[in-house]
């Protein structure tokens, strides 16, 4: 006890201090000014046709405010087509229009609400960028004359809030609407508003799948009857479907930032500038010092502020225009009455973290273990039967840590901390299903796999259909095999590139090839002992970073503890029936039926239950793998919640530019020690190349014996071995070439396509096996049409349903046994003797040994 608490003292005390996050994580740059050499405050702004366009807006184009100048709307049009051309001129809107909202859609800019010096508009019209011509088309107007609100688009809906109705009004709007673009006669709906004070110049923004209000200033008569401002600096987030609620306040008020706010990642957006209220009403220019420059950056998980760096301005009463990855400020207001025609553009920097020299030295002193161990286990491969099954030597424990291992992908590694992090527990769930198919494999599956003696778990639905089922099965498994190696190299490598610095080409190369070395060299051996290996350095990568994490939280494990209960991160079940989200029966039902495919008809995993030396082994492999998940689920769930408290009370840490999904790489290269950071690493590499080695050396079994050996029955068995082998470096290459490719090209949107046709294929192939496990009708025919009809309608019901994609595996899966009882009943021939022996009815009435030698005597 002493030593361990040794160990985890002095890991705590490497800590670093943790350094905030760089500051300068936009880089700043000016385009071509705006012709109108005052420059406008209020204009309409956004993009259409890839173009930038700025539209009406006001400003005192004679003389200041202080000194008499007259406040001028104005209609004038201006379309910058690129960042390096010049403004074209020459276009005007319907009538002049100033401080309305702006809103960038996939057809163009819509423009809502504004007005002028007499009245306030309901006018929301489109202007479209096309042939070198603006064109504006009419939309639904507001319910009522607003200028001076907040706006911003949430998934096919417009969502805008507050205002005020006419120009001289002493008070503001109380209101919230909303139009749905995608309805062709669509009008405005008013909803609730929110839960505080009416504003007008408040900040909005979309974010994380919600609408989000904040700041802005309230109105009330003053003495002498004139409209007197009231700061705000309170926050709101609104959610379809679950309404209102408060969020934290901001760090000071602001009024009139830009706005709709731009976001960054997925899940922060940015207040820049607006003002604070510190200096009021108009002044001279050397009398005001302009508004403030910070910018403000709100976290949407964490619900946090964070004070960022200084932009180079401060401009406020525009809209925030993305376009063409930066974000645009043109224009505005820089003092009261003071415009610019400055337009100012950002692009996002990503920082990235040295990878130290202890790192290097302890990532290679892992991948050389891994080969060390691959060359060690080539030396006892000389059958085919050492090279895919260890020679059945492979103790019950291996086996089952080799399973948990296969399983446990370099995604699952950093994927469950970040949606965790991100969410709850609601998917801890998930995990446990495990539990539940245990029994089911052990006692239902297994003795089939073991009794027939079969090298490939399809080489059992020859025996008890025909050879025409085994070899689509095994083709469908190669495939389902390929598309997921390029997956499981390159986001690992894409994650660990993007905070670490190490070259994504570098990670996958190191991976793809060392992977490939020991697979071809040990065969399934190599890769069992490998995953021991690899398993043990990954979960005590995630056990050091949980306490790491705990030892720079204040409190430490206890506050993580109460933080996560105060909000609400522990949660576990959604006492729903909804199966369009994460519902008990989806997690539960939905998930258990899922497990078939990868526990009873995937070979990378049966092959696992066929290298111990008898069925009691196998079952105890089974066991220790459903052993291993629950305490590694608590492991990951924990470190997840972790994060989410260490960086709710250090927001100023989080890298606002990284997508959620890579918090837990960032977290390890910018806040654990040198020399650490290369085990964790190591820990996402030896994720990563357990799942790869898994699909190689399955498909390389696969190929070799259901189809080479089947095609070819006389082959000897060296030239079986050296097929094997050859297969394993071709299938190594061609997994390792596609992630480069993804890396190296935009091709992982067609890559997500590929996976989710041929994805449609897996729950149909754990449904043959249940067609042919505990039904004695279902025939050949029968199983061919079950597994196409669960093919297609599983296609149907994600294109034209919104049920959670966690019901798709089961659904494939019943569906099939259902079409395929079904057809197997009114189509096809009768089963064969030998195959209605091989089913859960015969198993324990008469041995399958007997019915296996009747099948050899054939």
């Amino acid at each position: 006890m002493r030593s361990g608490s040794s160990i985890i003292i002095f890991l705590v005390c490497l800590v670093l201090s943790p350094a905030a996050f760089a500051a300068d994580f936009l880089k700043w740059e000016k385009l071509p000014d705006l012709p109108d050499k005052t420059g406008v405050a209020g204009p309409f702004s956004g993009v259409s046709g890839n173009a930038l366009i700025v539209a009406g807006g006001a400003n005192f184009p004679d003389a200041m405010p202080w000194e008499g100048g007259k406040k001028i709307w104005h209609d004038a049009i201006y379309v910058l087509p690129g960042p390096k051309t010049e403004w074209k001129i020459g276009f005007t809107l319907p009538r002049p229009n100033g401080y309305g909202i702006s809103i960038t859609t996939a057809e163009g800019l819509v423009c809502i609400g504004g007005g002028d010096v007499n009245e306030h508009f309901t006018d929301v019209f489109l202007l479209k960028w096309e042939k070198e011509k603006i064109t504006t088309k009419k939309l639904p107007p507001l319910p009522m004359p607003s200028a001076f609100g907040s706006g911003a688009l949430l998934g096919n809906s417009i969502y805008v809030a507050g205002g005020i109705e006419t120009p001289d009004a002493t008070n503001t709007m109380h209101v919230f609407w909303s139009l749905d673009l995608s309805k062709p006669n669509g009008k405005w709906e008013e909803l609730e508003p929110w839960p505080g004070p009416a504003r007008m110049l408040a900040v909005a923004a979309a974010q994380d799948g919600s609408f989000f209000l904040a700041g802005g200033t309230d109105l009330f008569a003053g003495p002498d009857g004139k409209p007197q401002r009231t700061y705000l600096d309170d926050a709101f987030r609104y959610t379809p479907e679950k309404g209102w609620k408060e969020i934290a306040k901001m760090p000071r008020p602001a009024v009139a930032a830009p706005s709709p706010a731009p976001t960054i990642g997925r899940s922060h957006f940015l207040v820049m500038s607006g003002d604070d209220g510190s200096k009021l009403g108009f002044q001279p220019v050397d009398e005001h010092p302009g508004f403030p420059k910070e910018i403000l950056a709100y976290h949407t998980i964490t619900d946090t502020w964070t004070r960022m760096e200084n932009a180079p301005f401060a401009h406020v009463t525009v809209p925030a225009v993305n376009w063409e990855g930066r974000i645009v400020i043109p224009s505005g207001e820089v003092r009261p009455g003071v415009r610019s025609p400055a337009i100012w553009s950002a692009t996002t920097i990503t920082q990235k973290s040295a990878f130290g020299t202890f790192d290097y030295i302890t990532l290679a002193g892992y991948l050389g273990s891994i080969v060390l161990i691959g060359l060690y286990c080539s030396r006892r491969h000389q059958t085919t039967a050492d090279f895919f099954l260890g020679g059945k030597r492979i103790p019950w424990w291996a086996a089952g840590i080799s399973i948990f291992g296969t399983q446990l992908s370099a995604i699952t590694f950093l994927a469950i901390p970040a949606k965790v992090y991100s969410t709850d527990w609601t998917y801890f769930l998930n995990n446990m299903m495990v539990v539940a198919i245990t029994p089911i494999v052990v006692f239902f599956y297994l003795p089939f796999f073991r009794r027939l003696n079969v090298t490939t778990a399809y080489e059992y639905l020859e025996h008890r259909f025909n050879v025409v089922v085994r070899m689509f099965a095994a083709a469908t498994f190669c495939i389902l095999q390929m598309g997921r190696m390029g997956i499981v190299l390159f986001l690992p490598a894409l994650a660990l590139s993007a905070v670490t610095g190490i070259n994504i080409y570098l990670c996958i190369v190191l991976m793809g090839v060392l992977t490939t070395f020991y697979s071809a060299t040990g065969g399934i051996e190599a890769v069992i002992w490998t995953d021991l290996a690899q398993v043990a350095v990954l979960l005590l990568a995630a056990v050091v970073s949980l306490f790491l994490i705990a030892s720079q939280v204040d409190g430490g494990f206890g506050t993580i503890v109460s933080t996560g209960i105060a909000e609400g991160k522990f949660h576990m079940v959604d006492w729903t029936w909804d199966m369009t989200t994460t519902s008990i029966l989806v997690m539960t039902l939905g998930t258990w039926l899922s497990l078939f495919g990868p526990y009873s008809a995937d070979q990378s995993v049966v092959q696992r239950y066929l290298t111990t030396p008898d069925e009691k082994q196998a079952a105890k492999s089974m066991w220790t793998n459903m052993i291993l998940v629950v305490p590694a689920t608590l492991l990951f769930f924990t470190v997840g919640t972790a994060l989410y408290v260490f960086y709710k009370t250090h927001p100023e840490q989080l890298n606002p530019t990284l997508d959620t999904d890579a918090v837990f790489p960032w977290f390890i290269s910018h806040s654990l020690p040198t020399g650490v950071v290369g085990l964790v690493i190591a820990g996402v590499f030896a994720a990563a190349m357990s799942s790869l080695d898994s699909s190689i050396n399955s498909m390389s079994t696969v190929i070799t014996t259901d189809f080479y050996r089947r095609a070819r029955p006389n082959a000897s068995d060296r030239t079986c071995l050296r097929l094997a082998r050859t297969l394993t470096v071709l299938l190594g290459i061609a997994g390792t070439a596609t992630a480069l490719l993804m890396a190296g090209y935009n091709i992982k949107s067609l890559w997500d396509v590929f996976l989710r046709i041929i994805g449609l294929l897996g729950g149909g192939l754990a449904g043959v096996f249940v067609l042919g496990i505990f039904t004695r009708r279902a025939n050949a025919t029968g199983a061919l049409m079950g597994l196409i009809a669960s093919a297609v309608l599983l296609g149907w019901i994600q294109q034209n349903t919104r049920l959670h994609f966690f019901l798709f595996g089961g659904i494939g899966m019943v569906s099939c046994v259902v079409f395929g009882y079904f057809t197997s009943l009114f189509f096809g021939s009768k089963p064969l003797l030998s195959g209605k022996q091989l089913t859960i009815h015969s198993l324990f009435r008469s041995p399958i040994e007997s019915t296996e030698r009747r099948l050899s005597k054939k």
